[in-house]
């Protein structure tokens, strides 16, 4: 991930001037308003939005009001649900914040009290599902570490623009255990296994269920294999091998041009 060097610069400057700004503000217990405008001057200082065009507080949502919204070109890209910084998060504040989310028809959200930040992204099914992206202790963070740097630039102005967090997000659902558990039970990778059992001890007889039944008891996790995680993965593969294929078959199907006749030249 390329981070602008102006970024870091900022990054470098302002992480470790917050940190001790909201260690202050956990050791006075400042209430939920308060933290609120910590927040609000990290998004302006750290992550580079302007305060008074890309930031509004207390963001109208029918009758209710999420705490901040993070605006691109008037159109608002993630909403910030805000706790006092002393309290923690709970399952009970994520369905506040998701439900703002859907609401307003957005992305990703972000819960937190300005030490924990959790960004998750919110899929529009029915019924609507949410999972988490990612999550950071902000005071935990090494302003000059590579890897803090980038769970930093998700949620920069820069970053934004630059779609990171999406790439992320695909990124995070696609390499991930449960997508490679599923690929290896795939027939075509269990069908390359066969074939290389056989190069060792030719001759050998052995059928793909066989070596389906020692991968899914002797070789991967059942934590792997099971739950709503591994139906995902499972479900995503399934659906880009049939896109794939129809598109094989399309193209297959595809009638070719004749060659344009070549008219013999008269000799003048």
């Amino acid at each position: 991930m390329a981070i602008p060097q102006k970024v870091l610069e900022r990054l470098t400057k302002e992480v470790k001037r917050f940190q001790d700004i909201l260690k202050r503000a956990k050791e006075r217990d400042i209430n939920e308003a308060d933290t609120v405008v910590i927040i609000t001057d990290m998004l302006s200082n750290i992550f580079g939005y302007d305060k008074f065009v890309e930031i509004t507080r207390e963001f109208a949502i029918h009758n209710t009001y999420c705490d901040l919204a993070v605006k691109e070109n008037g159109a608002v890209k993630y909403l910030i649900e805000v706790k006092a910084i002393g309290l923690d998060l709970k399952d009970l504040h994520l369905k506040q914040a998701v439900n703002y989310g859907t609401t307003q028809g957005v992305k990703f959200v972000i819960l937190t009290n300005g030490i924990t930040w959790e960004v998750y992204s919110i899929r529009y099914e029915r019924p609507i599902q949410f999972n988490q992206v990612f999550s950071m202790d902000f005071l935990e963070l090494n302003p000059r570490n590579a890897k803090d740097q980038e769970t930093l630039f998700l949620l920069c102005k820069e970053g934004l623009s630059k779609a990171v967090i999406e790439a992320f997000h695909e990124h995070q659902k696609t390499v991930n255990r449960f997508t490679i558990s599923a690929l290896i039970l795939n027939s075509s990778v269990v069908n390359v296994i066969r074939r290389e059992i056989k190069k060792i001890a030719p001759g050998l007889r052995v059928d793909n269920t066989e070596i389906e039944d020692i991968l899914k008891n002797d070789v991967l996790k059942r934590e792997v294999l099971d739950g709503d995680p591994a139906k995902e993965a499972l479900a995503r593969i399934k659906k880009a091998i049939s896109k794939a294929t129809k598109q094989k078959e399309s193209a297959e199907k595809k009638p070719t041009e004749p060659m344009p006749a070549i008219e013999p030249q008269q000799e003048s």
